[in-house]
């Protein structure tokens, strides 16, 4: 039979990470946050009239620029808390979590969750107010281009954030409040072919579910960003070696204060092995420890399928 986890993660939900993992990645100590990784929340927010909420930075080294509202999470807080906690504090609004728009990533040394989120309440921060967090918050209705930006890499959340509001290409994804020792990423591989024939990769060991790899921390792996654990387990278990497609995120998994304190994240990803010809069947697989699986259920495949184009990007 097929994994039960596949309909959760399909839907955006989480599913229990477990504590077995495939790939050659050995998973070393549980990740603390501020300790062997760094979490970054970003939100982006507009208000009825389509304006863009812009803080100004009062940090020494870019101070007067202008950004979104951005910062550190911290030890103990969810994701999403710490996404509300830091447009509070630069910009005085309260705000709530609509979806995520973009997962950046450097590896676990860095990872940045972007928002798109609405404004709930609270009073604009002025300038008579400014603190060691803000200047000043305003909305912004010109081009962001016409401020002086503390960085244009702002850009692009802001065109998605647009596109998003215009047409989601994605249902709304928020992180699912379920423990994780490590950084993982539970992997939902397809292989399909032109004739409409679909496969999903799954592990053998114990009930047959999607891989999970994790994320080592040493230095290399550190900034080796996330797809390094994939293209290892890919390299070691594919007779060929086709390059995957991009990873899509399809949800998150994160618990604040975890067991033993734990910080780490399970990120549930879609990524797609492309077809090397026509009626071409899955390359073969040189590892016992998983199997292709002929997906036959119309409608689950379809989901798979709509899936492979609906993910946030990374």
């Amino acid at each position: 039979g097929d994994a039960p986890e596949l309909d959760a993660v399909l839907g955006g939900g989480g599913w229990d990470v477990g504590t077995s993992f495939e790939g050659p990645s050995r998973p070393t100590g549980p990740i603390r946050l501020g300790r062997n990784i760094r979490y970054v929340v970003l939100a982006v927010l507009f208000d009825d009239e389509d304006r863009v909420l812009m803080v100004q930075e009062a940090k020494l080294e870019c101070r007067g620029r202008w950004y979104l509202p951005a910062g550190r999470m911290e030890p103990g807080e969810s994701i999403v808390a710490a996404m509300r906690r830091e447009v509070k504090e630069e910009t005085g609004l309260e705000c709530e979590a609509l979806t995520l728009l973009a997962l950046e990533e450097r590896g676990p040394a860095w990872i940045r969750f972007s928002f798109l989120a609405r404004p709930t309440g609270g009073t604009l921060k002025t300038l008579e107010e400014a603190d060691a967090e803000s200047l000043q918050a305003t909305w912004w209705a010109g081009d962001p281009c016409a401020l002086p930006l503390r960085a244009p890499d702002i850009l692009p959340l802001l065109d998605l954030a647009t596109r998003y509001r215009r047409s989601p290409p994605h249902p709304p994804t928020l992180p699912q409040d379920l423990p994780c020792a490590l950084v993982c990423l539970r992997l939902l591989i397809t292989f399909a072919n032109d004739t409409g024939d679909l496969w999903v990769l799954l592990g053998t060991a114990g009930t047959p579910h999607l891989p999970v790899v994790a994320c080592g921390t040493s230095p290399d792996e550190l900034r080796g960003g996330l797809r390094l654990p994939v293209l290892r387990l890919l390299g070691d278990c594919l007779a060929a070696d086709p390059p995957p497609g991009p990873l899509g995120l399809l949800g998150l998994q994160h618990c604040a204060e975890g067991s033993g304190g734990a910080d780490g994240i399970c990120f549930n990803v879609l990524l797609s092995i492309p077809a090397s010809g026509p009626g071409a069947a899955p390359p073969e697989l040189r590892s016992p420890a998983l199997r292709w699986w002929h997906v036959e259920e119309e409608s689950l495949r379809g989901r798979i399928l709509q899936r492979l184009r609906t993910t946030v990007p990374i």
